[in-house]
């Protein structure tokens, strides 16, 4: 006998009531777990709260071995087009203490936990237009909801785009396409987003969770460490990406905002900035009837 124990995985009862004010978790029998982030039951408002309990839920669920794919969205019809009201005080009271402490150490947990921690595959469902959407962009299996809409508003709101969208765009997107989107806040709908290969299916917004699961049942038909060990190959790509060009940008960004003493996320500030993706527009200084042209 050992000398020794281990020491206990977390159990799905205790971490779904200690996440429910960020997270609704739901995990059927086989271990498909969806996870649906909301604030106060709508749509995710971003706050420095939410952005922490995300790398923190990401990691429980990659510690609990009876996980076994992860389905993440958001909730209602919107994905993230606003921030709390309040949920970034912090940030205007000390500029210095909530670049390293709440933006750059949690910024960096979220994408790397999503990346590194999870030994399970993962699917992200984008349920309506947002930012910050490489949390499900980064996910191994990408749907979108048909009217979702995906853009950067970093940029626009005075922060330089690194902090994980940029991996995700810089990817997915291509160099140029990427500058462009990074550089002008292109609101890219769901057709578009196909076309480029940011998402893998568009699908109904009624129909989205359940897509979701159709295709966890497709990947559950193979045993345990196959499905583990596959999403280990089809990830390398991320992990490649996000170990040479994570920690750089996010530190680039962090010391934008420490240099121009510049806090970007109030929310009337950003309610202001996302307006024209809310319009059908495809940028915030062009008329609704520009011409296409790049991107």
């Amino acid at each position: 006998m050992s000398l020794q124990e281990f020491v206990p995985t977390p159990k799905f009862e205790e971490y779904s009531e200690r996440f429910k004010d960020f997270f609704t978790m739901t995990r059927r029998g086989d271990g498909v777990l969806l996870v649906e982030a909301h604030t106060v039951g709508g749509p995710i408002q971003l706050s420095v709260q939410n952005h922490r309990a995300l790398g923190q839920m990401l990691k429980v669920v990659g510690a609990d071995p009876e996980n076994e794919i992860l389905i993440l969205t958001g909730s209602g019809d919107e994905f993230m087009m606003s921030s709390d009201p309040e949920g970034f005080a912090l940030e205007e009271a000390d500029m210095e203490y909530w670049a390293y402490e709440y933006a750059y150490k949690d910024g960096r947990i979220n994408v790397s936990a999503l990346v590194n921690d999870l030994e399970i595959p993962t699917i992200g469902l984008l349920n309506g237009p947002g930012f910050h959407s490489e949390i499900v962009l980064m996910c191994d299996i990408t749907l979108a909801a048909a009217g979702a809409t995906i853009f950067d508003l970093h940029y626009d709101i005075g922060s330089v785009p690194a902090d994980g969208i940029h991996n995700a765009f810089q990817e997915l997107l291509g160099t140029k396409r990427a500058a462009y989107a990074l550089l002008t806040g292109e609101a890219i709908d769901a057709r578009k987003a196909l076309e480029y290969g940011l998402v893998n299916e568009v699908v109904p917004a009624d129909e989205l969770i359940a897509r979701g699961f159709a295709i966890a049942d497709h990947i559950m038909t193979q045993p345990r460490a196959i499905r583990r060990l596959t999403t280990q190959i089809v990830r390398r790509p991320w992990k490649r990406r996000v170990m040479e060009d994570l920690d750089g940008g996010f530190g680039i960004q962090m010391f934008g905002h420490v240099a121009t003493r510049h806090a970007a996320h109030g929310g009337e500030h950003i309610r202001a900035t996302v307006d024209y993706v809310r319009e059908g527009r495809r940028n915030n200084f062009d008329g609704p009837q520009a011409a296409p042209g790049g991107g």
